[in-house]
């Protein structure tokens, strides 16, 4: 294996670069050559890596992938469930409920029924929690499943699709209108070729791309790099890998994200502190219950009994449950509108919110230019409708049905066939999934 100072000229290693550091400040000597130069400085050539030289950079840097977090036990998930605050004093209450059935002459059933309630209450709680979130985060998997990873790279000369997570520093990646990037390259070869950012920057507008050497300067302003997460819009190119994985600007933001740290809600925070209380008050009137009885003649046992019973009586055990069917109930509404909670009080924190700060409008917008009117055969027509999602309706069927024909025919990484339009008073307007050319 070699060593650090036999690796080509500015790739970057996963495990060498810290939190702050950027993949493409580190490969600066890359991006600050001209393209020509730039094969010698990572190491490789015009022709790509070699396979047996690939798959020894795969082995050292390692797969091209974020770090994955650790999928915990799914007995500790459950376990979580019941170190809520409220949830304790619940357990505790119950745990009282059942002392008091075994100290009483002669044992009451209802206070056993009141005991069980209690406990059924706190697992009943803790089972929708967990239901939600492992539902949640079995979808999200799928979902990230659905995703395909692969790329296209030159090794040895030829053209090959291989798995995007093979993908190491000194790798040749051929881009077309359409790609996915999949790692920071430094731009060979560029051909009208545009890039979008918006997973980055929060810029919907898309940016031209030069194989040019660019002065130092912020990695994300570099004109001659492209980086992982982002998109091809239009055009075509040659790029050089230059870091791969976590040492990637992507992968920079996700070790910020993961290390910072978890907030609790607002409800947590109101819970909590109502929690506190509702303990504080049973304790104290309790005690002073079993105080105020002693004096009356009455035993101790049948006292305490009486304190404890008057202790459960003030803990509001219905309180857990409803808060948990009703945030399961935003749960499914926001379902609904396409959105995936992995939490339940996140549903809360975000019904909280007042005001959201954002720099650029594509945060906002997902970066989805939306079709609003359709200008065909000398008439403007309506068009309904959000985004991508194939749906929405215009009146006019055929000088629709023929700007969708020019635009298919226009598109520059291929065509996703509609399905057959409605004649009945309007027609059925698609929208390809592939961005096209003007």
């Amino acid at each position: 294996m070699r060593t650090g100072a036999d690796r080509p000229a500015g790739a970057v290693k996963g495990a060498a670069v810290d939190d702050t550091s950027s993949a493409f400040v580190a490969a600066a000597p890359a991006r600050q050559l001209a393209a020509a130069d730039v094969y010698a400085a990572l190491d490789t050539s015009r022709r790509g890596l070699a396979p047996a030289q690939a798959a020894k950079r795969l082995q050292e840097y390692g797969p091209n992938e974020l770090p994955r977090t650790r999928r915990r036990a799914v007995w500790r998930d459950v376990a979580t469930q019941f170190t809520d605050l409220f949830a304790v004093v619940l357990l505790v209450a119950s745990a009282i409920t059942f002392l008091a059935y075994g100290l009483q002459q002669p044992r009451d059933a209802g206070t056993l029924q009141l005991a069980v309630a209690i406990l059924a209450v706190v697992v009943l709680n803790a089972a929708i929690g967990f239901a939600q979130e492992y539902s949640a985060e079995r979808t999200a998997q799928a979902l990230a499943a659905m995703v395909p990873h692969a790329c296209r790279v030159l090794r040895g000369g030829e053209r090959l699709e291989v798995p995007a997570r093979d993908l190491v520093p000194g790798d040749v990646v051929v881009l077309e209108a359409g790609d996915a990037v999949s790692a920071d390259c430094r731009v060979v070869e560029a051909h009208e070729l545009t890039v979008d950012n918006a997973p980055l920057t929060g810029e919907s507008n898309p940016v031209g791309r030069t194989a040019e050497p660019v002065p130092a300067g912020p990695a994300l302003e570099a004109r001659n790099g492209i980086f992982m997460g982002t998109d091809v819009v239009a055009g075509s190119g040659r790029a050089v890998v230059v870091a791969t994985g976590a040492s990637t600007e992507f992968g920079r933001i996700f070790r910020l994200a993961a290390a910072a740290p978890r907030q609790k809600t607002p409800l947590q925070h109101q819970v909590a502190v109502m929690a506190r209380r509702v303990a504080g008050a049973a304790l104290a009137i309790g005690a002073l219950m079993f105080v105020v009885r002693l004096p009356t003649g009455e035993s101790v046992l049948p006292s305490f009994v009486f304190a404890l019973g008057v202790m459960v009586a003030l803990v509001p055990e219905g309180l857990p449950a409803t808060l948990s069917v009703s945030l399961a109930i935003g749960v499914r509404r926001m379902a609904r509108r396409q959105a995936l909670i992995k939490q339940l009080l996140a549903v809360e924190a975000l019904g909280s919110t007042t005001v959201v700060c954002t720099d650029k409008t594509g945060t906002l917008t997902q970066a989805e230019m939306t079709v609003t009117r359709v200008w065909a055969d000398g008439v403007v027509d309506e068009v309904t409708g959000v985004g991508y999602a194939p749906h929405g309706e215009v009146a006019e069927a055929a000088a629709v049905r023929e700007l969708l024909r020019v635009a298919g025919l226009c598109c520059e990484r291929g065509w996703w066939r509609p399905p057959a339009l409605r004649s009945t008073g309007g027609c059925s307007v698609t929208r390809p999934r592939a961005r096209c050319s003007s």
